[in-house]
């Protein structure tokens, strides 16, 4: 997908806030140093769309970001940081859970890790989450330029084996410094919200169609 426009629309602290033009949306979710904002500003080759927190882990919102009308980019916020309280940490799972399970357009989440290490506890939970709910996740190890490429697969075996990963799925190494992963990642992305799929004329249809009973 080439982007021609891309724009901060919201950060959402409930549904009423939530678009209503009813574009797909794909989802971010990962450690709140795990760069998430770096990699929506490669993919969508800007340089500071995104911004990083100065605090991680305080953003409370679900930040919206509308690419050339075709599908959000939907920022969750972080997770890993104990610097909130229980009751503040369960309102924004239950937050979160509510999103990722009733948003009707949200088509993927995007699961963010850090290749360098191996996936923390709340990563793991998370893509068990994710599966266990049947949510499509697409695990995007990050940060592949902080690691020697001839040890990628190694890293990425680690991540795989830790997270039990789905072998059917999609797993992207990719690093926000060089575009590497950027190509194959938009292709992913853009079969999973059906990009550039017309609906077929019905004068088109073959004469042979079935009819409706």
């Amino acid at each position: 997908m080439k982007v021609n426009q891309a724009e901060f629309i919201i950060s959402a602290v409930g549904p009423g806030q939530y678009p209503e033009d009813a574009l797909p949306e794909i989802a971010l979710a990962g450690r709140s140093n795990v760069g998430k904002s770096s990699l929506i500003n490669r993919m969508i080759s800007r340089k500071n769309l995104a911004r990083t927190s100065s605090q991680p882990g305080k953003t409370q919102t679900l930040n919206y970001y509308r690419i050339n009308d075709d599908l959000y980019f939907v920022d969750l916020p972080g997770y890993g940081y104990a610097k909130v309280s229980k009751t503040k940490r369960a309102e924004w799972g239950k937050f979160i859970e509510n999103y990722l399970l009733k948003r009707e357009p949200l088509k993927a989440v995007m699961q963010l890790v850090d290749l360098r290490h191996p996936p923390s506890k709340d990563d793991q939970a998370m893509y068990a989450w994710l599966k266990h709910m049947d949510v499509p996740v697409i695990v995007v190890a990050t940060k592949a330029d902080k690691v020697p490429k001839g040890k990628w697969q190694k890293h990425a075996k680690i991540i795989k084996d830790d997270l039990e990963f789905d072998r059917s799925g999609p797993f992207i190494i990719f690093s926000s410094e060089t575009g590497m992963g950027k190509d194959e990642l938009w292709e992913i992305l853009e079969s999973a919200i059906g990009w550039g799929q017309q609906e077929p004329d019905s004068e088109a249809l073959p004469e042979s169609a079935p009819s409706e009973q």
